[in-house]
Parts: C-alpha cells; structure tokens; sequence
C-alpha cells in the first residue's frame, strides 16, 4: 500500500536577507512577488518571478531552492532536482534543501538517492523529525522494514502523538509481522483521531494476520461505516468471511467491492471462491481464470501477439504535436524575402500541400541559414512525415539559433520520449515550462513521473 507522502514534505518558502543597493532592492521585490504567487497557487508564474530574481542574481540560492519547490508542486520532479542542486551548490549546508531534494527524488523512484539527501539533512538538523520520516517512507519503498522501523521510531520520538508518523509505523510493523505492535500503534491513533477508519482496516489486517478473523471483521465494520465507498474494505472483509466458511455473505463484499470499482486479481480470486464454495462453478471458473490472467506478467495468452511501445507513442506523438501553438513572431520581409517563403511554406503545409510547403521552408533557410522559426516549422514536417532523427536536427539547430524557444524545447521533448530518451526529452519539457510553455507541464505530469 503506497503512502501518500504530500501531507508530511515541508514545502517552505524562504525569505530574502534584508538588501543594500537599488538592484538588490528590485530582487528583492520579484522574489517577494514570487513567493505571494506560490501562496496563492500560481506556481507557474511564482517560478517565472524566480527565474527572473536568478537572472539578477546568479548565486541566490533561495530563488534557485523556491523556483524548485515551484516546479515539484507542478510535478516537474526533474526540473526541480536540478534547481535544488544549484541551490545546494550555492549553500550546502541548508537542510531544507536536501530534505526537498529527496522528496523529489522519492517522486522519481530514485529512492536510494533520497535516502542519500535525507541522510545528509539528518547530519545537518538532527533533531528534524521530517527528516526520519521521510527516509523510512524510501525504506519501505525498497522493502527494507527493518531500518525503516528505526526511522520511524526515531520520527515518533521527535514529534510524540504525530498522528502520520504512528499510522505509519503500524503499517510498517505488519510489514515485519509485529502485528500486536501495529494493533498498539493504530489504537494510538484512534485515541487521537476516532474517525480515522484506515486505522481500523490497520488493525483488521493484523488480526487477519493472528487469525483473529472474527476481530477483523468487526473492525471492518467500523471502517465501512466511517467509510462506505472505499472498495478495498469490502475486499479485506470478504477475505475475513471466506476464511470463517461464511461464503454467503463474502461474496456480497466482494460484489460490493467490485460494483465500487474494484475489479483486481484479489477481488476476482475470493469471489471465484466463494461461488465455487457455493456450487456456482461455471461462474468461479470465469472469475477465477480472470484472478490469473489480469495483470499477471508470467501468463501469456498468445506471446507471438504481444507489442511494446513506449509511454508517448506515434499517436500520442502525432496528437501532442498537432496542440503545439506558437506564439506570434511577425517578422519584417527582408529584401531576400525568407519570411515571404516561411509564411506560404507554412500556408500550403495548412491546405494539404506538404511538399510544396517543405519546398518553401527549405528555400527560408537557404536564404536565411539562421531562420529559427523555420527550422521549427520544418521539424514539425518532418515529426508528422515520421523522419523524427532529422526533425532533432532542425530543431537542435533551432535552440542554438534561440535559446530561449519554448515550443522547439516542448516538441523536441516529446519527440525523444517517443523515441524511448524518456529522461532527456522531459528535461526538455523542463526547459520548456521553465521558458514558460505552460502545456509541457501537463505532459510532465502525464508522462514524466
């Protein structure tokens, strides 16, 4: 079971020292309007006020750390780590820094990484209960209970009756089979917060595991009524029923669980049993072939009929390119008359003629070899023609000509996550939010994390 590590990161912002000169001063005031725009959830433009601080000011360290705390919250994990890293290379030794570093970190499964981070925050502020429990959490995501449950204890210590740290160390404990353990924790919990019903499903999952059936289920009844569309519950109390022969009514649950959306190898196996319990076989067979096939990596049905493809496929490819829209550079005709040929190359590319429009956005460049718009009108051609090596090319050549050119940074990101780059291409859609192509931060959260 995944935690759901948001609630317990420290996302802070930090505050700019007090300044000297005039210039100072104007950092000052965009780093402010930065930080007012997190506040109020505008991370987009709370980032383009950091960025604009970090133009200023190259070594401030706390614009580089909130333009990445900005890019997390947007799930631009990557994006962020390398803006923390600059941060930490300013200041190293900021807690806070390598505490969110590793948050990021953990988002991108780079859990041994984040235990790395976590680590050196500890070094740093030892007495940060965050801290601890943000490395047990990468513990028991690489399955290694037993220094997560150090850690754990260690977060419980610092912070007493934090609610989040003992339901966690409960949930670790049945991980270890300290399952009266994890019953005290969960009870600790619901001293302090009653209506907690995942702690209820906590302790009916350790008397599952001490046999305790019957227990279970009356804790799973609390649960439900506390929680009565949370399918999971449904399934854990039908497995306590299948276990106590009253197949009846856990086939009702698992029904339940399934009509709540819960349609997994588990909920089609104790249904399958329970119907063949109740002699309704052909129906437990149907269920109880799908417990083996769904999502089952070692079955295959016709091996010779399987494909693979990346995340971003041709079509995906073809359909986030065909979003793409630049913005308005209206250019004055030079006496060669390349931007005459760029504006009908792109004019016959819209009616249906390619060819004609590739003549014309080949002849732009031969009359203008640093034609930045050109060559992205070009590579977008040749993306949708299939020739994804040679629309890297233009679009290469694009950036060099224009650094600062959101949308070759975006359609070149795309491009390599179809081609499998899949970290250099969303470090590219990085570079595109950070320029301020808002759509790449959709595609991020879509295909990045």
């Amino acid at each position: 079971m995944k935690t759901n590590l948001y609630p317990y990161f420290l996302l802070a912002l930090v505050m700019l020292a007090a300044v000297r000169t005039e210039a100072q001063r104007a950092a000052s005031e965009v780093f402010e309007e930065g930080n007012v725009r997190a506040r109020s959830g505008d991370y987009v433009g709370a980032l383009k006020s950091f960025s604009t601080v970090i133009g200023m000011t190259p070594n401030h360290a706390p614009s580089y750390f909130n333009r990445g705390l900005a890019k997390a919250t947007l799930k631009d994990y990557r994006g962020a780590i390398a803006d923390y890293d600059k941060a930490i290379e300013i200041n190293p030794s900021e807690a806070l820094y390598f505490q969110s570093r590793g948050v990021s970190k953990s988002f991108q499964d780079d859990f041994r990484g984040a235990i790395a981070d976590y680590s050196r925050a500890i070094e740093i502020a030892p007495e940060d209960a965050k801290s601890y429990f943000n490395r047990a959490v990468s513990y028991t995501r690489l399955e290694n209970y037993g220094k997560a449950a150090a850690d754990f204890d260690k977060a419980v210590a610092l912070e007493g009756n934090d609610i989040n740290s003992l339901y966690a160390r409960g949930r670790n404990k049945l991980q270890l089979n300290d399952y009266e353990g994890s019953i005290s924790d969960f009870m600790q919990v619901l001293s302090l917060s009653p209506k907690r019903y995942s702690a209820y499903a906590g302790c009916a999952e350790a008397k599952i595991g001490l046999n305790n059936f019957s227990g279970a289920i009356t804790d799973l009844d609390k649960a439900i009524e506390l929680s009565p569309r949370d399918a999971y519950l449904f399934e854990l109390r039908g497995f306590a029923r299948n276990k106590l022969l009253s197949f009846t009514n856990a086939l009702a649950d698992f029904e339940k669980a399934f009509s709540l959306g819960r349609a997994t190898p588990d909920v089609y196996y104790g249904r399958g049993l329970a119907k063949s319990k109740l002699g309704r076989q052909k129906e437990a067979i149907a269920d109880l072939s799908l417990a083996i096939e769904q999502d089952n990596p070692y079955f295959e049905k016709d091996p010779k009929k399987i494909t693979y493809s990346g995340p971003i496929t041709r079509k995906i490819l073809d359909q986030l390119r065909n979003e793409i829209r630049e913005g308005s550079n209206i250019q004055s005709l030079s006496p060669e008359r390349a931007q005459a040929y760029y504006e009908r190359g792109n004019s016959r590319i819209k009616s249906g003629d390619t060819k004609g429009g590739m003549s014309d956005l080949n002849t732009a460049i031969e009359i203008s070899p640093l034609y930045a718009e050109a060559y992205f009108s070009r590579s977008m051609l040749r993306s949708a023609n299939g020739e994804q090596t040679s629309a890297l090319m233009d679009l290469f050549t694009a950036i060099k000509i224009r650094p600062d050119y959101q949308e070759a940074y975006h359609l070149q990101g795309i491009i390599k996550h179809s081609l499998g780059m899949i970290n250099e291409g969303c470090i590219d859609l990085s570079k595109a939010g950070e320029l301020g192509y808002e759509a790449s931060y959709r595609v991020i959260g879509e295909y990045c994390n």
